[in-house]
């Protein structure tokens, strides 16, 4: 049947990338790391250090993954090869949908870790941290950040990641002003700096009584959870401490005491906040770990436009400065404004559906980075 034929061709195109994504995922290396990893953790002292032994099992783990994807996604090609060899022999049409729905699986297992070869930045592979700010629009910007709080949450569990709420605000009337998270997995910060700008939505208003359609903005921060030590200069008289009752949907010490712990940067005006920890001095110390990261990457930012020539801008939280646009009236639209990638499926956006702009912005970035 020529529906068979037809299957069988578009699988043989992938023969050859499959072979170039095994070159580029390195998996001999990694096997070989692994190899040496495992022996290392039977030393009967392995344990003594906690934090070295659990970077090094963190580490384990995700170069056994990564090699377990891709046997995974090479044996479910061989599968599908065998299926239709097997409906070709037995002229069985009914056996099509089966490998309909495997070769669609096994396209999307490949472009996911096809893109993860891209995950080469410094960073790349942290845990992330996210920072929600509704921007101007009052309350329709707070419930906007809501909305986008739940995307991102969905997201992250689809993806299997472990989501820490480090703090909270709420808004005066719905939604939030503002929220922190933690997001842990591997390649997470990889992914979430794709989100790093201002966000705008297009809606009728259900805060506006005449109906009126209207635009706001909320601002997403993303920085990576840097677990080595940070030789970054901050002096005392540069930081604004305030300490807090916490509020929100935070850990178990909420409303308990007051151990919330925000930092304010006066130089650079960067503002940090933790309050999902058990003491004052446990949110103090993951306030300032924030801080050293966001001021790392921010001089890393400015050493790269030096040397590139160019001045980048601080961009405000508002009309001009969006890195995407959400339409929900008149129609429905999701655009990313760097990459150009859109799609009109807003609600699978809204849960969670961001592969598809996060990949785009990979491969926008990666382009944009070679040397013309």
């Amino acid at each position: 049947m020529i529906e068979f034929e037809q299957f069988k061709y578009s699988l043989s195109q992938y023969k050859a990338p499959l072979e170039e994504l095994k070159s580029a995922l390195d998996l001999d290396a990694k096997k070989e790391q692994i190899s040496e990893l495992s022996m290392y953790m039977e030393d009967p002292n392995f344990w003594n250090d906690a934090a070295k032994s659990a970077e090094i099992t963190k580490k384990l783990k995700n170069l056994q993954d990564t090699v377990k994807e891709y046997d995974g996604i090479e044996q479910q090609y061989e599968d599908i090869q065998t299926l239709i060899e097997m409906g070709e022999e037995a002229d069985d049409a009914s056996m099509l949908e089966e490998i309909k729905a495997e070769f669609n699986e096994f396209k999307e297992r490949y472009d996911e870790l096809r893109t993860t070869t891209l995950l080469s930045d410094e960073f790349d592979q942290n845990d992330a941290i996210l920072r929600l700010n509704a921007g101007a629009g009052g309350t329709e910007s707070c419930d906007w950040a809501g909305m986008l709080y739940r995307m991102y949450t969905r997201w992250a569990e689809k993806k299997g990641y472990t989501i820490e709420v480090l703090d909270y605000l709420d808004g005066d009337e719905a939604g939030i002003k503002s929220v922190t998270i933690q997001i842990t997995g591997l390649n997470a910060y990889g992914y979430l700096k794709s989100e790093h700008g201002v966000h705008r939505l297009v809606r009728i208003s259900p805060f506006n009584a005449v109906g009126k359609r209207m635009t706001s903005f909320v601002s997403c921060d993303v920085m990576p959870v840097i677990e080595q030590s940070l030789d970054i200069d901050i002096k005392d008289d540069d930081l604004k401490i305030d300490v807090y009752r916490a509020s929100g949907a935070g850990g178990q010490h909420i409303n308990k005491t007051s151990s919330a712990v925000r930092i304010t940067h006066l130089p650079t005006g960067i503002v940090v906040a933790c309050q999902n920890e058990r003491s004052h001095y446990q949110n103090l110390d993951k306030a300032m770990e924030m801080l050293k990261a966001k001021l790392y990457l921010m001089k890393k930012a400015e050493n790269e436009a030096y040397l590139s020539g160019i001045r980048g801008e601080v961009m405000e939280n508002g009309w001009g400065s969006q890195i995407r646009s959400y339409v929900f009236q008149p129609y429905t639209m999701v655009k990313d404004l760097r990459t150009d990638a859109e799609t009109s499926n807003l609600q699978q956006v809204m849960d969670g559906g961001l592969d598809y702009f996060m990949n785009a912005y990979l491969k926008w970035i990666h382009q944009e980075k070679k040397p013309q």
